[in-house]
């Protein structure tokens, strides 16, 4: 026993000791050379042609960064970077946008309303770009960060629906009815057709408003699709994932079907394209086609990449050659295409005009998935899970409009925040309140300042989700929760450094680069969380303390100290733990039922011709139609009565849910295939 705490603990040594090299390490070191002219393409009428577009802009990009004092809140690295060779020829190309009045000069400032990109990746971990360590080479991301704004204190929600949501909504899985897992392909619910979207309060506000990508935020009615929540133009997929190159989805060996659109009509012809290539050649010609004087533009590209299945075209996995783990180096190849995408989509605005005016911001919507290729490290856990590299993201924000521009920011940030920040720089305000009852406040808030100028951010607290809904963990209870909470529920809070967990987090342990020639090796056994039995044991390294009892369902982490999640201190801080537990009962009691219906039928694509798309029509209104998309609507479809204040009180759900075995099968499947159940052996 003490030659494996001993070997743990100089495992972890020389673990922290790479870590503080590489967080230590100037951000952008090399010069970069960019020359994707070949690859820049831009659509015309027909998005089957594809033109590539001349461009001979080249860079030699020098970033130099210093350090300053850090605290949660209100701390910055500087970095400096110089553009010492760049040219533009604007593009004559563009048809004139519908007439939606002059561009208004923004309150902020007595500049117009700048064009607004936001540009969201699939799945890409938090290691998974240059200058955060990783082998991959993004010299976009890594030159557009450094010359903007890079957001290390940034955080998203574990899975694709639950972050999209609250992006385009402003408010907490808890006010939408979406606490519970993702929108599957097959269930009759979407984000709350009652609650406004960013898209819809950005083209009352005069902008045009265009879609490329992911929607993943249910398509069971017309209404629910993105052209009827504010988008003037849609290309791209409903469901979760799919083929890049065929664009067939599944949900399930048994149901698969098209998944690809344009606008709300079916794009059977574009088979063969890739997604990533054809998705970023949409956003060009969006942009190149953009008339700014009858408005600005708001587009939202929102990427396949580097969502599984790992497909790549050969030229971009060939680059990578030397990575031996075969879902490592497909998940590379993606990733390079990803990087130039958004170089392609950037160089579309310098030529055609809107760059000076324009602010871009760039994310990815969860943690990467290490059995996938993607990698975390140094955070704990994967996506899926609540801990920190489940959660927190990937950002930055490029933009000349930037007071303070090459610098790192640790202002605390939420994905609901791009809600209200986006709508005051519109100058189309983000009211805080609703005259609607059932439409809650908005969760997000104005961090624009925080981003721009340094100032310390609005924000002081997050409430990563309460999902009453999801296995309870066994040992949990409400003594263990000191009478505040039951701790068998899944929750996860940060208020300023702590941040406390219950129930089940999920699959926490730490991956480090060093796994991927052989994943089952001695890193990925030494590297694995120790046991936490109760007794208030640790969840770190080494926190394991015999005495075989109940599982841990509460962890506390001070994440100034311990950004790694490794050292449980919820036994030294008991004080804290009540006033956390008991900011989690107060969330949960103005929680609206979680929205988690049973599969429906009649969504199968053979009874669609082929294809996913709307099965529920206006017209067939009647009980279960009631309600649709709103929380705590239909009758017998998953919708947990109560949820809020079942989770607070530590009652059974078994009486609120009307939940089959078979749909705890199906969950306790797709578990099993994530690798949640059991983990890999040693061999």
């Amino acid at each position: 026993m003490v030659h494996t705490v001993t070997a743990i603990s100089l495992v972890s040594l020389v673990t922290l000791g790479y870590l503080s090299w590489n967080m230590v390490r100037p951000l952008v070191g090399d010069s970069l050379s960019l020359q994707h002219g070949a690859n820049a393409t831009a659509e015309r009428d027909d998005i089957n042609t594809i033109t590539a577009i001349p461009n001979s802009t080249s860079y030699s990009t020098s970033n130099s960064c210093a350090t300053n004092t850090t605290s949660t809140n209100a701390s910055s690295t500087s970095c400096t970077s110089t553009n010492t060779s760049s040219s533009y020829s604007p593009s004559s190309a563009g048809v004139p946008a519908r007439s939606r009045g002059p561009a208004l000069a923004n309150p902020r400032s007595s500049t117009p309303r700048p064009h607004i990109v936001f540009i969201l990746a699939d799945d890409q971990g938090y290691h998974d770009v240059g200058y955060h360590g990783a082998e991959i080479r993004t010299r976009a991301l890594d030159r557009l960060s450094a010359q903007g704004v890079r957001l290390e204190n940034y955080y998203v929600q574990p899975v694709c629906t639950p972050t999209r949501s609250q992006l385009l909504s402003g408010r907490y899985q808890i006010h939408t009815g979406l606490q519970h897992s993702i929108i599957r392909p097959r269930q009759p619910s979407c984000l709350p057709l009652h609650l406004p979207t960013l898209p819809e309060r950005l083209r009352d506000a005069g902008y045009a408003t265009h879609m490329v990508g992911k929607w993943h935020l249910g398509f069971c009615r017309p209404e629910c699709l993105p052209t009827r929540r504010g988008f003037d133009s849609f290309l791209g997929s409903l469901a979760g994932s799919g083929d890049h190159f065929t664009h067939e989805a599944c949900d399930g060996p048994a149901a698969c079907g098209l998944d690809l659109r344009v606008g709300e009509h079916v794009a059977r012809a574009h088979g063969g394209r890739y997604s990533t290539e054809m998705y970023a050649a949409r956003a060009v010609r969006l942009v190149e086609e953009h008339d700014a004087a009858h408005g600005p533009l708001f587009l939202y590209v929102a990427f396949q990449a580097v969502h599984t299945p790992l497909q790549a075209p050969p030229r971009y996995t060939e680059r990578y050659r030397r990575i031996a783990n075969q879902a490592r180096r497909r998940y590379a190849g993606m990733l390079s295409c990803l990087d130039e995408a958004v170089h392609n989509i950037t160089e579309a605005l310098h030529r055609r005009g809107l760059y000076n005016n324009s602010v871009l911001v760039y994310s990815s919507d969860n943690g990467g998935q290490p059995l996938s290729g993607g990698s975390n490290w140094p955070l704990r856990g994967r996506k899926g899970t609540y801990w920190e590299g489940g959660v927190r993201a990937l950002g930055f924000v490029h933009s000349p409009l930037l007071r303070l521009k090459g610098r790192v920011s640790r202002a605390l940030v939420h994905v609901s925040d791009w809600f209200p920040t986006l709508l005051a720089l519109a100058g189309a305000g983000a009211d805080t309140t609703t005259a609607d009852p059932a439409s809650p406040a908005l969760d997000g808030h104005d961090v624009w300042r925080a981003l721009s100028e340094g100032a310390p951010s609005p924000r002081t607290e997050i409430l990563h989700n309460i999902d009453p809904l999801y296995n309870r963990a066994r040992g949990g209870s409400r003594a263990a929760g000191h009478g505040l909470w039951n701790t068998g529920v899944q929750a996860a809070l940060r208020q300023g450094d702590w941040k406390i967990l219950t129930g089940d987090p999920g699959y926490g342990d730490w991956v480090p680069p060093q796994t991927w020639p052989a994943f089952r090796g001695s890193w990925w056994a030494l590297e694995r969380a120790a046991p936490a039995w109760s007794s208030g044991g640790g969840g770190g390294v080494g926190g394991g303390r015999g005495g075989v009892a109940e599982p841990q369902t509460l962890w506390l982490f001070n994440l100034s100290a311990d950004p790694f999640e490794r050292y449980d201190v919820s036994a030294r801080h008991p004080d804290v733990v009540r006033h956390l537990l008991g900011r989690l009962a107060e969330y949960a009691r103005g929680a609206v039922p979680v929205r988690f219906p049973a599969d429906d039928s009649r969504a199968h694509p053979a009874l669609q011709g082929g294809v996913w798309g709307p099965w529920l029509l206006p017209r067939d209104g009647g009980a279960r139609r009631r309600g649709e998309g709103q929380p705590g609507g239909g009758s017998g479809s998953g919708v947990f009565s109560g949820a809020g204040a079942a989770a607070a009180g530590g009652r059974s759900l078994a009486a609120t849910a009307a939940y089959c075995r078979l749909c705890k099968l199906r969950s306790y499947l797709r578990k099993l295939r994530a690798g949640r159940t059991a983990a890999p052996s040693g061999s």
